[in-house]
């Protein structure tokens, strides 16, 4: 029974990885096939790329730990694996919380319109902004590795030195969950920096609808609708960071609790769902990349029907010589 569980969470372990890398590499080829024809690139497409390549590696480091956690949970746990898997696993998921994080901003600064002085400085020096909260974000992974480097070394020191093994357990538990209380505040801010950047987006589209009611022009423009797509894209990130959040927590909760069970394999598929499903929400939200992919998939639709139409001719091709064979007996 648990080797057929082991099997299926396997096979949808590579599944979510297969669909999350169709998106990401899409993205990434895109991008950099423009970039390099263009010799030139935006800012929005650069933090697409950039984010598109983390994810990729994201990705990876999950289905690592789902092929060990397939194998063995005693084999997940072991600490010479599971060191440089959680320091892997934090540097990707840091890149690609902020990358997003960014993005958010990114279109708060392009689209909103406000009269006040600071925001008309953040939006003139957008670049430097963005770039400067991407340079900051960096003392929040450099904590994380003090904290899991802190937690591995008293974890070990706990292990050697301890006489009994109930008290060690106990000890170690306390230490883990302490460790992770901390952790998820670094994970708070960009929650944050994303929920402010909706907000202001929401009340800039307000704003401007009343300007345009007051003017008589409707409520419906290009200005309009570009605010009603990048409050779309924040709220979609902000909604799967968020789950992914609370999923990411309660895989790390149960872990500890009940380390051995089979709910935490399929409860950790839970992970996926932001890398692999983000990618394609960024692409629906692009219009160059949506046009792109409705190219890419005519063209296989195209294909297919070919394929399918020389598969029919050969067919009848071999019905007809096979007729025309059994005349000849006849």
């Amino acid at each position: 029974m648990s080797t057929g569980l082991e099997i299926l969470f396997l096979i949808l372990s590579t599944a979510a990885f297969i669909i999350g890398m169709l998106g990401n590499v899409f993205i990434g080829l895109v991008n950099c096939s423009e970039w390099v024809k263009n010799q030139n690139i935006s800012l929005a497409d650069f933090i697409f790329t950039c984010l598109a390549i983390s994810r990729v590696s994201q990705l990876l480091v999950l289905l690592f730990e789902s092929f060990l956690m397939g194998q063995s949970l005693d084999l997940f746990s072991n600490h010479n694996l599971a060191k440089p898997i959680t320091l892997l696993w934090r540097i990707t998921n840091h890149l690609t919380t902020w990358l997003a994080t960014c993005l958010s901003i990114f279109y708060l600064l392009k689209i909103a319109h406000f009269s006040h002085s600071l925001f008309l400085w953040l939006k003139w020096r957008m670049n430097r902004v963005i770039l400067a909260i991407f340079v900051f974000s960096f003392i929040f992974l450099a904590f994380d590795f003090l904290l899991l480097e802190s937690f591995n070394d008293i974890f070990l020191y706990s292990y050697i030195h301890s006489n009994n093994l109930t008290l060690y357990i106990e000890e170690s538990k306390t230490l883990y969950f302490e460790t992770l209380i901390f952790l998820s505040l670094t994970c708070l801010f960009p929650i944050a920096l994303s929920l402010t950047s909706l907000v202001l987006l929401f009340l800039s589209l307000v704003r401007h609808i009343r300007n345009l009611q007051l003017n008589s022009m409707g409520s419906r423009d290009s200005s309009t609708e570009a605010h009603k797509r990048a409050i779309k894209m924040v709220m979609s990130f902000l909604f799967l960071f968020i789950l992914h959040f609370f999923s990411t927590q309660v895989v790390n909760w149960i872990f500890i609790m009940f380390p051995k069970h089979m709910v935490v394999k399929f409860i950790s598929l839970l992970v996926y769902v932001f890398p692999s499903s983000h990618s394609f929400l960024l692409i629906l939200g692009n219009s160059k990349l949506r046009q792109t992919a409705l190219k890419v998939l005519w063209h296989l639709k195209s294909f297919l029907r070919r394929e399918n139409l020389l598969h029919l001719c050969r067919q009848i091709s071999q019905s007809l010589f096979k007729d025309s064979t059994l005349t000849r007996k006849l």
